[in-house]
């Protein structure tokens, strides 16, 4: 496995916080293929298609995609298939997972996957593994997940992944003794480690793999993670230093007006999702109309303190003192619009503010 932390200059010549001396610190974007309340799931794919080559073009350096079942508001139920699709129509930009739960799959076919990819479009995929929450027990039943209490602990499927992509297994072991091994193997294959929470930054740690903190679902909570990942991280052959990235919510648009509204849409769907409700994402026009409980208010009020929201310039500013605040080594950006058109602007309003200036905004 390649470190990020050694990617070439070239390969980082993109987007990126940070001048007068800093080390650049690349943008990238986390798309959750989202599917609003007046669209469907193909013209939410058709969307995300759409997205990356521009993503591409304007110079993020990374773009993810999650992994949801049953859950209305995302079309991607399968990362490992929409990233073929989207390696196909682009030419250079890194792909991944953000991220395979490996609680719902064995470590063998996501290798299998992966290395597939991998083999395909070589130097290009990025493994981000996470650890799904416990969803909807009819959910569960139909993933075949096990009762965590019977099967392999989280530590023991990661380490089993990356005995799979690279690190092998000890002479003695199994599969080692039986010849399992993954056909086509993908030895060069970056494997992140993905969490709101302390499972994935102990993973991270413990095996010497950069982390992604995801402070856009959790903000306090990832920050925290990141801090012990941070000091009990354990160099490995492929990482000798810790290596995060952050992924925060951001809503760009002409005013700062214009990216409130847009964001406020979101944060009543995230408001919903934490109620239990599986529905689609609401329009901003939904949201203007919406009758809200004082519990719904109070949940806005926090996830837009933590949504990076506003103008161009508010918007740099805000990723600016983000970067400051967590050391992060690189920045993820996802939006949470239902507008398919509003997401794009969003992220091409981004791009060229820092493309057109290297001077850092004054906080």
């Amino acid at each position: 496995m390649t470190s990020p932390a050694n990617a070439s200059a070239d390969e980082l010549t993109t987007l990126a916080v940070g001048a007068n001396g800093d080390r650049p610190v690349p943008l990238s974007i986390l798309d959750l293929v989202l599917v609003g309340d007046d669209a469907g799931p193909q013209s939410a794919l058709s969307w995300t298609t759409e997205l990356v080559k521009s993503a591409e073009r304007w110079g993020y350096h990374r773009f993810w995609v999650p992994e949801h079942h049953s859950f209305p508001a995302s079309a991607s139920p399968a990362p490992a298939v929409l990233l073929a699709h989207l390696a196909a129509v682009t030419q250079h930009i890194r792909l991944g997972s953000g991220g395979v739960m490996l609680t719902n799959h064995a470590p063998l076919l996501v290798a299998e996957q992966f290395g597939l990819l991998d083999l395909l479009y070589p130097g290009r995929m990025d493994l981000g593994v996470g650890r799904a929450s416990g969803g909807h027990p009819a959910i569960n039943q139909a993933l075949r997940r096990s009762d965590p209490d019977a099967g392999p602990t989280y530590l023991e499927q990661v380490a089993e992944l990356l005995g799979f992509v690279g690190r092998g297994f000890p002479g003695d072991h199994p599969y080692t003794r039986d010849h399992v091994h993954v056909v086509p193997a993908a030895h060069d294959l970056p494997v992140w480690m993905l969490g709101s929470g302390m499972s994935g930054a102990e993973a991270a740690a413990l095996f010497g793999l950069p982390f992604a903190g995801a402070y856009h679902i959790n903000p306090e909570q990832s920050l925290v993670a990141m801090g012990s990942y941070r000091d009990t991280f354990q160099p490995s052959e492929s990482l000798q230093e810790p290596y995060t990235m952050v992924s925060v919510n951001v809503v760009c648009a002409e005013t700062d007006a214009a990216a409130l509204r847009l964001a406020r849409s979101g944060a009543l769907a995230m408001a919903w999702a934490s109620s239990g409700l599986s529905v689609s994402f609401p329009t901003p026009e939904t949201a203007e109309k919406h009758a809200y409980t004082s519990a719904e208010e109070e949940f806005i009020r926090q996830w837009l303190g933590h949504t990076v929201h506003g103008s161009p310039k508010t918007v740099r500013r805000g990723l600016e003192q983000l970067h400051k605040r967590t050391g992060a080594d690189e920045l993820m950006l996802t939006t949470l619009m239902p507008n398919s058109y509003a997401r794009l602007h969003s992220y091409e309003l981004v791009a060229q503010e820092f493309r057109r200036t290297e001077e850092p905004a004054t906080p």
